[in-house]
Protein backbone atom coordinates (compact mmCIF):
# COMPACT_ATOMS: atom_id res chain seq x y z
CA UNK A 1 0.00 0.00 0.00
CA UNK A 2 1.52 3.00 -1.00
CA UNK A 3 2.39 5.85 2.07
CA UNK A 4 2.73 9.81 1.96
CA UNK A 5 6.06 10.72 4.32
CA UNK A 6 3.77 14.42 4.52
CA UNK A 7 1.84 15.24 7.09
CA UNK A 8 -0.84 16.98 4.48
CA UNK A 9 -2.60 14.46 2.48
CA UNK A 10 -2.75 15.07 -1.38
CA UNK A 11 -6.69 15.87 -0.96
CA UNK A 12 -8.65 14.92 -4.34
CA UNK A 13 -8.87 17.28 -7.10
CA UNK A 14 -12.89 17.75 -8.04
CA UNK A 15 -12.52 15.42 -11.08
CA UNK A 16 -10.72 12.61 -9.07
CA UNK A 17 -13.39 13.06 -6.52
CA UNK A 18 -16.12 12.61 -9.40
CA UNK A 19 -14.53 9.54 -10.59
CA UNK A 20 -14.37 8.33 -7.36
CA UNK A 21 -17.29 8.16 -5.72
CA UNK A 22 -18.69 7.19 -9.83
CA UNK A 23 -16.15 4.09 -9.42
CA UNK A 24 -17.58 3.32 -5.44
CA UNK A 25 -21.03 3.78 -6.89
CA UNK A 26 -20.82 1.64 -10.06
CA UNK A 27 -18.75 -1.32 -8.48
CA UNK A 28 -21.47 -1.29 -5.55
CA UNK A 29 -24.45 -1.16 -7.97
CA UNK A 30 -22.98 -3.65 -10.79
CA UNK A 31 -22.10 -5.99 -7.67
CA UNK A 32 -25.05 -5.90 -5.80
CA UNK A 33 -27.27 -6.19 -9.37
CA UNK A 34 -25.01 -9.37 -10.63
CA UNK A 35 -25.75 -10.75 -6.98
CA UNK A 36 -29.50 -10.37 -7.28
CA UNK A 37 -29.95 -11.96 -10.94
CA UNK A 38 -27.96 -15.22 -9.88
CA UNK A 39 -29.64 -15.80 -6.49
CA UNK A 40 -33.00 -15.27 -8.63
CA UNK A 41 -31.84 -17.34 -11.14
CA UNK A 42 -29.92 -20.27 -10.12
CA UNK A 43 -30.26 -19.70 -6.49
CA UNK A 44 -26.60 -18.88 -6.06
CA UNK A 45 -24.92 -16.02 -4.03
CA UNK A 46 -22.17 -14.42 -6.89
CA UNK A 47 -19.32 -15.42 -4.20
CA UNK A 48 -20.89 -18.86 -4.40
CA UNK A 49 -20.69 -19.08 -8.38
CA UNK A 50 -16.80 -17.42 -8.09
CA UNK A 51 -16.08 -20.51 -6.18
CA UNK A 52 -18.04 -22.87 -8.31
CA UNK A 53 -16.38 -21.44 -11.49
CA UNK A 54 -12.72 -21.21 -9.79
CA UNK A 55 -13.32 -24.92 -8.86
CA UNK A 56 -14.41 -26.10 -12.38
CA UNK A 57 -11.32 -24.64 -14.20
CA UNK A 58 -8.35 -26.84 -11.84
CA UNK A 59 -6.97 -29.98 -12.58
CA UNK A 60 -9.33 -32.43 -10.34
CA UNK A 61 -11.62 -29.62 -9.71
CA UNK A 62 -9.78 -29.53 -6.49
CA UNK A 63 -7.93 -26.42 -4.83
CA UNK A 64 -6.34 -25.38 -1.62
CA UNK A 65 -8.62 -23.62 0.88
CA UNK A 66 -5.92 -20.92 0.90
CA UNK A 67 -5.57 -20.71 -2.36
CA UNK A 68 -9.37 -20.39 -3.00
CA UNK A 69 -9.80 -17.27 -1.18
CA UNK A 70 -6.98 -15.75 -2.54
CA UNK A 71 -7.76 -16.22 -6.15
CA UNK A 72 -11.46 -14.95 -4.82
CA UNK A 73 -9.93 -11.67 -2.48
CA UNK A 74 -11.64 -13.08 0.15
CA UNK A 75 -10.74 -13.55 4.16
CA UNK A 76 -10.45 -16.98 4.59
CA UNK A 77 -12.72 -16.79 7.72
CA UNK A 78 -15.45 -15.63 4.75
CA UNK A 79 -14.58 -18.01 2.08
CA UNK A 80 -14.97 -20.77 5.01
CA UNK A 81 -18.59 -19.91 5.75
CA UNK A 82 -19.66 -19.71 2.16
CA UNK A 83 -17.95 -23.48 1.03
CA UNK A 84 -19.63 -24.85 4.28
CA UNK A 85 -22.92 -23.76 3.12
CA UNK A 86 -22.07 -25.14 -0.61
CA UNK A 87 -21.02 -28.29 1.05
CA UNK A 88 -24.26 -28.66 3.35
CA UNK A 89 -25.91 -28.13 -0.34
CA UNK A 90 -23.47 -31.01 -1.79
CA UNK A 91 -21.67 -28.39 -3.98
CA UNK A 92 -18.24 -29.48 -2.80
CA UNK A 93 -16.73 -31.21 -0.48
CA UNK A 94 -13.72 -30.49 1.37
CA UNK A 95 -11.06 -33.21 2.81
CA UNK A 96 -7.41 -33.04 4.53
CA UNK A 97 -4.73 -32.26 1.76
CA UNK A 98 -2.42 -35.25 1.09
CA UNK A 99 0.26 -33.77 0.95
CA UNK A 100 -0.18 -31.13 4.16
CA UNK A 101 -2.36 -32.59 6.79
CA UNK A 102 -3.04 -28.91 8.30
CA UNK A 103 -4.60 -28.07 4.97
CA UNK A 104 -8.04 -28.21 3.48
CA UNK A 105 -9.20 -28.80 -0.04
CA UNK A 106 -12.24 -27.99 -1.76
CA UNK A 107 -13.45 -30.07 -4.21
CA UNK A 108 -16.15 -29.67 -6.97
CA UNK A 109 -18.88 -32.44 -6.76
CA UNK A 110 -20.50 -33.40 -10.13
CA UNK A 111 -23.96 -31.68 -8.27
CA UNK A 112 -22.12 -28.33 -7.97
CA UNK A 113 -20.74 -28.80 -11.95
CA UNK A 114 -24.33 -29.21 -12.69
CA UNK A 115 -25.08 -26.24 -11.06
CA UNK A 116 -22.67 -24.22 -12.07
CA UNK A 117 -23.48 -25.59 -15.84
CA UNK A 118 -27.50 -24.45 -15.29
CA UNK A 119 -26.56 -21.19 -13.88
CA UNK A 120 -23.81 -19.85 -16.58
CA UNK A 121 -25.48 -18.51 -19.07
CA UNK A 122 -28.31 -16.68 -16.98
CA UNK A 123 -25.01 -14.87 -15.05
CA UNK A 124 -23.22 -14.57 -18.66
CA UNK A 125 -26.78 -12.82 -19.74
CA UNK A 126 -26.50 -10.89 -16.58
CA UNK A 127 -22.95 -9.85 -17.06
CA UNK A 128 -23.81 -8.90 -20.48
CA UNK A 129 -26.91 -6.54 -19.82
CA UNK A 130 -25.34 -5.12 -16.83
CA UNK A 131 -21.56 -4.61 -17.99
CA UNK A 132 -20.61 -5.95 -21.35
CA UNK A 133 -23.02 -4.47 -23.49
CA UNK A 134 -23.37 -1.35 -21.80
CA UNK A 135 -19.37 -0.13 -23.12
CA UNK A 136 -18.30 0.07 -26.09
CA UNK A 137 -14.99 -2.59 -26.70
CA UNK A 138 -12.44 -0.10 -26.29
CA UNK A 139 -14.27 0.72 -22.87
CA UNK A 140 -14.34 -2.81 -21.86
CA UNK A 141 -10.71 -3.08 -22.81
CA UNK A 142 -9.72 -0.09 -20.62
CA UNK A 143 -11.69 -1.11 -17.92
CA UNK A 144 -9.89 -4.69 -17.97
CA UNK A 145 -6.35 -2.36 -18.05
CA UNK A 146 -7.38 -0.78 -15.30
CA UNK A 147 -8.34 -3.50 -12.92
CA UNK A 148 -5.28 -5.72 -13.71
CA UNK A 149 -3.43 -2.36 -12.17
CA UNK A 150 -5.85 -2.39 -9.19
CA UNK A 151 -5.15 -6.63 -8.54
CA UNK A 152 -1.16 -6.84 -9.37
CA UNK A 153 0.78 -8.71 -7.45
CA UNK A 154 1.71 -7.15 -3.68
CA UNK A 155 5.58 -7.87 -4.64
CA UNK A 156 5.07 -5.59 -7.85
CA UNK A 157 6.36 -2.23 -7.27
CA UNK A 158 3.76 0.52 -7.43
CA UNK A 159 3.47 3.13 -10.35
Amino acid sequence: MPTTTSAEPRWLDASQQHAWRSFLRGTARLMDDLNHDLEQSAGLSLSEYEVLVRLSEVEGRTLRMSVLADELVHSRSRLTHTVRRMEEAGLVERSACADDRRGVNATLTDAGYARLVAAAPGHVASVRARLVDRLSDAQMRELGEIMSVLVRDDDEPDA
